[in-house]
């Protein structure tokens, strides 16, 4: 025989504040059709809401089981509204960065004969390199294609600093008045 009486709770009754025994998706479908009228009232555009309500759903299956009964609804919507906040947030920042985009000055095409001139610069350089002594040329290329510091030409080379200084000095005048006669 069954205890009852004052005080003592009723198995068959769900006790209050306790978990929903009605699946997540059972109360999402009962409350969907509100709910899409709800995020079309935020968001105005009828793709976004259906995105909405799925991106809501998948927020439903991985943590509905948390929500109590009593507020299940209220959660549903309060996730729905995070998720158009989130989607308007994107939009916001999409549209801000096109204007920011669309301010730019236009990119000026390159001049056709741009590609021509630059291959006549390199070639030019690499004559101008041919005129410098030997010593001028291995510390001018260990400083510029090797990214080499002048002390560690000098360790490298074995000759004083003050001397792989010196070469590159001259080798820079050297080279200025060989590319700038006119100067």
């Amino acid at each position: 025989m069954p205890i009852s009486g004052p005080g003592v709770a009723d198995p068959e009754e769900e006790p209050t504040g306790s978990r929903s025994t009605t699946s997540p998706s059972l109360i999402f479908a009962e409350v969907e059709p509100e709910l899409r009228r709800f995020l079309w009232g935020v968001v105005r555009n009828s793709a976004q809401v259906d995105d909405l309500i799925q991106a809501t759903y998948v927020k439903v299956m991985e943590r509905g089981a948390a929500a109590q009964a009593a507020t299940a609804k209220g959660w549903l919507f309060r996730v729905a509204y995070r998720e158009a906040l989130i989607v308007k947030r994107r939009e916001a920042s999409r549209d801000r960065t096109t204007q920011q985009l669309a301010t730019l000055p236009p990119r000026e095409a390159p001049r056709p004969d741009e590609s021509l001139i630059r291959a006549e610069t390199i070639q030019a350089v690499r004559q101008a390199m041919k005129s410098l002594s030997e010593p001028q040329r291995k510390v001018v290329n260990a400083r510029m294609t090797g990214d080499q510091t002048f002390a560690e030409i000098a360790a490298e080379a074995g000759l004083p600093l003050g001397t792989v200084l010196t070469h590159m000095r001259r080798a820079l005048e050297k080279l200025r008045r060989v590319l700038d006669p006119g100067e």
